[in-house]
């Protein structure tokens, strides 16, 4: 993409009401434009990034069994009110809303009700399990509060998976499997040596859930790390009998702040009994389905990302995610101005022809508005095109990440 054709610009300072430090980059950058507090839009910066997460987390579902399929955003009352959820007494942040022509509806903030009511018109015999469907979609919830930019918003776009298994053995062989599929997602989009699966309460079904947490000061929840074992206890179910019963040291245990990115749930029969979601064992018996839950927000991954890695002088993205490989920068001066830009542009065309996404800054700027705009956007590679390179026939290459910077040949610069 050329840099002159995107419509965005960068810009020195966030908005005054922005406390966080995702959403202040994420802002100043162009990739995200603030609406009012917890509801941003993604501009097309922010959203080739969030399609990079997409990717990586719809690969993992689906190399495990998923289905991925489509569920609706406006939810029906009677749904909802089968397992008693409608209620504001039971659920504080609904948002929701009345029909023209009389009734109720809400905004998804969940998705349990809505799978089970799908799932019961097409299972009927124990050979129509296991089923594993997800989807990716915005889910809204009227949080008292929101400051921590894309990280907690009242609008937010996630993936939820549900398991519809035929007993607890059968979903349990799963669950292990989603732990790995989340692990391998983590990795993938390069936190994966800051995130530990982290034990949390079960609720009713189970005796823990999982989460999985990502250590930074930025987070809202408090874990205690078994650094050495790779795994947590949230505060929430932290004592000395569950450190004894998972066989941890509590002098081993360090005490971090975390930002919770994925978590997996044991939902046992409770979404599918009120819906009658029920089987035909071999013996002819009906069962009830055995249900589990896999949630990831991805706008809070891609905001855990930018606290992770940011530095003083902006976005520091990993490969996987980054919205563009390379940012390609154009420095002209007034002798040698039309052989650079043919230079950079013929540059700008290979990188394109080897499958190599490509920023192409051919704006007219000096060149430190340039490389203080790359350093702000935080592509992984910068290449510079220059009076120098016409001379020596080399380009400067710097990686964003470590921050070095060397002079490569073309042949050099494609192996990047």
């Amino acid at each position: 993409m050329r840099q002159s054709k995107l419509f965005t610009k960068t810009r020195k300072d966030a908005p005054k009401d922005e406390v966080s430090k995702n959403a202040e980059l994420l802002i100043r950058a162009g990739y995200i434009h603030k609406e009012m507090a917890g509801v941003y839009s993604y501009l097309p910066l922010g959203l080739n990034v969030m399609k990079k997460i997409e990717d990586v987390i719809r690969k993992e579902m689906n190399d495990v069994g998923g289905i991925e399929m489509k569920t609706s955003v406006l939810q029906s009352r009677e749904v909802w009110e089968k397992t008693n959820r409608w209620s504001d007494d039971v659920v504080d942040n609904w948002f929701k809303t009345k029909l023209k022509n009389g009734g109720e509806i809400g905004l998804s903030f969940t998705n349990e009700e809505a799978y089970s009511n799908i799932l019961k018109q097409y299972v009927n015999s124990y050979k129509d399990l296991p089923i594993f469907p997800y989807d990716f979609k915005e889910i809204f919830r009227n949080e008292t509060r929101s400051k921590s930019g894309i990280m907690r918003g009242r609008e937010f776009y996630w993936k939820a998976l549900y398991s519809f298994s035929k007993d607890e053995e059968e979903h349990n062989v799963f669950y292990e499997k989603m732990k790995v599929a989340y692990r391998n997602i983590f990795e993938k989009v390069g936190i994966g040596d800051l995130t530990y699966l982290t034990f949390a309460s079960g609720g009713t079904f189970s005796k823990f859930s999982h989460e999985f947490q990502a250590i930074t000061t930025a987070g809202e929840d408090i874990i205690y790390v078994d650094e050495e074992r790779r795994v947590a206890i949230n505060k929430e179910v932290y004592s000395d009998e569950v450190v004894r019963s998972l066989g941890l040291d509590k002098e081993k245990l360090v005490e971090k702040k975390a930002v919770e990115v994925g978590n997996i749930f044991t939902l046992g029969t409770r979404f599918s009994e009120p819906f009658d979601l029920t089987y035909k064992n071999e013996k002819g018996e009906g069962r009830p389905v055995f249900m589990g839950s896999y949630g990831i927000g991805l706008g809070r991954l891609m905001g855990t990302v930018v606290e992770l890695f940011a530095d003083d002088n902006g976005i520091v993205w990993p490969e996987s995610i980054a919205p563009f490989k390379v940012h390609l920068i154009e420095l002209v001066s007034k002798d040698g101005a039309e052989a650079v830009k043919n230079k950079s542009l013929d540059l700008y065309e290979k990188l394109l022809g080897a499958g190599v996404s490509v920023l192409y800054d051919d704006r007219d700027l000096r060149a430190g508005e340039k490389f203080g705009d790359a350093d702000l956007i935080g592509l992984p590679w910068r290449v510079t095109v220059s009076d120098r390179t016409l001379a020596s026939g080399l380009y400067e290459l710097k990686n964003r990440k470590g921050g070095e910077v060397k002079m490569v040949n073309e042949t050099d610069l494609f192996k990047i």
